[in-house]
């Protein structure tokens, strides 16, 4: 064991570490570790039957309510999850589904009496369940799904029917082959009037395994990855169920067979209904995190150990004393404790807004949760493919799981929310404002009161904006280049790059608005890849103020020291990213450009020798690495 990895743990996993370090004992590796040479028959059972043991160690029972779990915070589902996303992506997925996805609906949409019946059957698998969103022909446009559940009064009973093949439910897990219970997003159509989206509960199975009267289901088969996951697609051709099936919370029919809702805005009624499910959001970027922190941890291990070629001396040299490698690796090290932090502020967000947060906050836990999953999971594509090259043609081994790690990974990027779609969602949450303060203004005050925006509400701190204000005047005190080390300008640099981004954008969206409706598409069309960067800016500060926060929380020492310099190496390397954007502003010379690439390649090798902590601090169980070339001599 190093030195200082308990330490760095204990602080990464935050005021999570207690749930965390549970299941990191609790899940053995018989649970967690499939084998690599596994048929998709296999895979899928081994899946199956682990999901199981799951249910019986009382992972399924984590967050959920007392009367059907163990009464403790939601939130900690969530810190659950990213536990087991170290293990099998396929296993964590197939939980997700049953529990998150399908038991979620239920839980979050449902009833009192719905929830009696339905919740008891998912946590302890009696009952496999699916969900069903996406169609074919729909893929992210959720408010325009073509399946309907229609009440038809004379049997007091709702029909689910597909109407043509891109209707059809796909890429659903555990439709081909394990689910019994499908929880189905549809149009509710009562007396011929559509309400919108609605969730109901659909038999799709006998326990036998096969397809009930009116469903086919198919079988997606081999997939570029999840070989455990049995995705499928399912279609209905007017199937009945009761109209007790129907989860209404935020919509319902009566005795008489009259329409009812809570919210009376159908637009809002379909926002509340999604929001609800933003568990399974914030839980899939912190599984892509998470199965990145892995791939490190073999990357690294790898790394430690594999001489290649001498020094003069004679002496072998381990591939990590090479800068080439260090510059690989440490970056990526410290963007995974950067991500960590951020994503166990969302998480106690999350929870802030489940114990009944204003309507500000709850907006607010919408936007980072799209945003902090989509560049958690584009980080992790990337970082697994990086380990992947930097073991060489170690790497490429199926035994050595890097290559089953990135295929996993892989649709992380586009489930639970395409990233390009999130990252336009938080883009528009940052304009929310913009478009009641520019009607009835001329150009010159849209843009005093657009700057104003800007300035006063997106630059908005999330963390606390004494610490801020502390740093930058702390900052400003430094000279030359050593002002580069300073957490102040650090912040400086990325709240200027998102308020510049912000505000140019705002600008052009108030032209577009201007134009007439029949071009205003191609306007907002025109503005799509700049709403993007200003999302990703937002995201970026949004991160380092979260880091910021964990070090705040960490006790003096030499895990604290180390987290200063992860956090100096994360800062520095995501303005590193963007000295072109600040070149072209003016806001650092040429000089200092190359003085910013020394210091980074600086951090990466003074940090390279504490490597082992570094890597025992991101909390990857040994036994769960599943690779020959991790493997301690």
């Amino acid at each position: 064991m190093s030195m200082h990895g308990p330490a760095l743990r204990n602080a990464l996993d935050g005021e999570y570490h207690q749930i965390k370090q549970h299941f990191r004992t609790a899940l053995t590796p018989d649970i967690v570790v499939r084998p690599h040479d596994q048929t998709m028959a296999e895979a899928r059972q081994w899946a199956l039957d682990s999901l199981y043991k799951l249910s019986e160690i009382g992972y399924s029972k984590v967050g959920i309510p007392e009367g059907f779990g163990d009464d403790q915070p939601l939130s900690y589902s969530i810190a659950a999850f990213e536990v087991l996303a170290m293990g099998d992506l396929s296993l964590t997925v197939k939980s997700g589904v049953q529990q998150g996805l399908f038991g979620g609906a239920i839980m979050n949409l449902g009833n009192d009496e719905q929830k009696q019946k339905w919740m008891p059957g998912v946590l302890n698998m009696e009952v496999p369940g699916c969900y069903g969103m996406t169609e074919l022909g729909r893929g992210s446009d959720v408010q325009s799904l073509e399946t309907t559940i229609t009440y038809i009064p004379d049997a007091d009973e709702f029909e689910i029917h597909t109407p043509n093949e891109d209707a059809r439910k796909a890429y659903i897990g555990n439709a081909a082959e394990h689910g019994q219970l499908a929880a189905i997003f549809g149009k509710l159509m009562v007396g011929g009037e559509d309400h919108g989206v609605h969730c109901i509960i659909v038999p799709i199975r006998d326990e036998s395994g096969n397809a009930l009267a009116g469903v086919t289901l198919g079988d997606h088969g081999l997939k570029g990855g999840l070989l455990g996951v049995d995705n499928g697609t399912i279609a209905f051709d007017h199937v009945r169920v009761p109209r007790g099936n129907l989860l209404n919370r935020y919509g319902t029919v009566d005795d008489d067979g009259n329409y009812h809702s809570p919210i009376e805005h159908p637009g809002k009624r379909f926002y509340t209904t999604l929001s609800t499910l933003v568990r399974g959001r914030i839980s899939v970027g912190g599984a892509a995190s998470s199965a990145a922190r892995r791939g490190l941890t073999i990357a690294a291990r790898h790394a430690l150990s594999r001489t290649q070629f001498s020094k003069t001396t004679g002496e072998p040299v381990t591939i990590m004393e090479y800068q080439a490698h260090q510059k690989k690796l440490m970056p990526a090290l410290a963007q995974a404790y950067a991500f960590g932090f951020a994503q166990n502020r969302l998480t106690r967000h999350f929870q802030e807004v489940r114990d009944g947060a204003d309507e500000k906050t709850t907006r607010e836990l919408e936007s980072r949760a799209a945003g902090l999953k989509a560049v958690q999971t584009r980080w992790a594509n990337d970082t697994l493919q990086m380990c992947r090259e930097a073991c060489g043609g170690y790497g490429y081994m199926s035994e050595n799981g890097l290559t089953t790690l990135r295929g996993d990974a892989d649709v992380f990027a586009t489930f639970e929310g395409d990233n390009t779609v999130l990252f336009q969602l938080v883009g528009r949450a940052l304009l929310a404002e913009f478009q009641s303060s520019w009607k009835d203004l001329d150009m010159l005050e849209a843009a005093r009161r657009s700057a104003s925006l800007v300035g006063n509400r997106l630059i908005e701190r999330t963390t606390a904006p004494s610490t801020i204000d502390r740093l930058i005047t702390l900052a400003q005190r430094k000279k030359g280049d050593e002002v580069l080390l300073a957490r102040g300008w650090q912040v400086e640099m990325l709240e200027f790059r998102e308020k510049r981004i912000v505000e140019a954008l705002g600008m052009r969206m108030r032209d577009v608005l201007k134009l007439p409706k029949e071009e205003q598409f191609e306007g907002f069309n025109a503005c799509q890849n700049h709403l993007i960067a200003a999302a990703k800016a937002h995201m970026d500060r949004i991160v380092l103020e979260a880091f910021i926060d964990g070090i705040s929380e960490t006790p003096e020492g030499p895990a604290r020291d180390l987290l200063i310099k992860l956090c100096d190496l994360y800062a520095l390397t995501t303005i590193r990213g963007h000295r072109a954007w600040f070149l072209e502003r003016g806001q650092f010379d040429g000089a200092r450009s190359r003085t910013l690439t020394a210091i980074v390649e600086r951090l990466s090798k003074e940090l390279t020798d504490n490597v082992e902590d570094i890597v025992e601090g991101l909390g990857v169980p040994e036994e769960w690495l599943n690779s020959k070339i991790a493997e301690r001599p």
